[in-house]
């Protein structure tokens, strides 16, 4: 099936692993260039690699996207690079899980800033060319984790605002026919869910108390973002689909 964004060209932050490189591979192989912005060169750069020996159209950048000079030269280069730039993913998150009472200010800081600071930046920065040429696509990556999780005050916060700037959003860009959606993942089978000392439980719990009993996978939120930058989502936006096994 094709889903006309072929020759077009997204904007994945976060791209170098998880989530972020499922999306960037899915993306390519629907025949999108894509570039990948994340903080971490050498791991965009070797993502960047394996898509272009799988015949993509790939670039990696060094970004922080908390900055806004780093994400306005990024948006340039991309359109520089490309042509022009018709989708952007913002995914660049991540935890720093404890209870508040031992959560310091920067501990705080750092997950919301990224999360919704990177995502405000990027935003307000690839909007005139989607506006321009009216059509575009933003898709932001929440979490299942904006209901609410103990010890995850900042993240669950962050996850939340996420999908408040998703509808604001949506009612801003409509009119320049730009979609703005955000999907909801649950626990996903990344290389950091891997890495957590309790990641035999955290699978366990996953397989036993999700409706479709098995842990997500990149790709699963991969096919979702696919779905919801295509010409078949054109009349979707301000919504959030969840990827979350049917697990709420």
């Amino acid at each position: 099936m094709d889903l006309g964004i072929g020759g077009k060209t997204a904007i994945v932050t976060g791209g170098a692993n998880g989530i972020g490189a499922a999306v960037a591979s899915r993306l390519c192989r629907e025949g999108a260039n894509v570039a990948i912005v994340d903080v971490d060169r050498d791991a965009a750069e070797a993502t960047v690699a394996r898509l272009r020996a799988a015949g993509g159209a790939a670039m990696a950048w060094q970004a922080d996207v908390t900055d806004e000079t780093a994400v306005t030269t990024m948006v340039a280069r991309t359109v520089e690079a490309f042509g022009g730039v018709h989708m952007l993913v913002n995914n660049a998150g991540f935890t720093r899980d404890m209870r508040v009472t031992k959560m310091r200010v920067d501990d705080w800081d750092a997950v919301v800033d990224v999360i919704i600071k990177g995502a405000f930046l990027c935003t307000r920065a690839v909007l005139p060319h989607m506006s321009e040429q009216r059509w575009g696509r933003i898709v932001n990556i929440s979490s299942r984790a904006y209901l609410g999780n103990p010890g995850q005050a900042n993240y669950s916060t962050a996850k939340a605002g996420l999908i408040g700037f998703t509808r604001a959003m949506s009612l801003e860009a409509g009119r320049s026919f730009v979609t703005v959606n955000a999907v909801a993942p649950g626990i996903v089978d990344t290389d950091a869910v891997r890495r957590l000392p309790h990641y035999d439980k955290v699978r366990e719990l996953a397989e036993r108390n999700t409706p479709i009993p098995r842990i997500g996978a990149p790709e699963d939120v991969a096919d979702a973002v696919a779905f919801l930058v295509s010409d078949l989502a054109g009349y979707v936006s301000g919504d959030v689909l969840h990827v979350t096994g049917g697990r709420y």
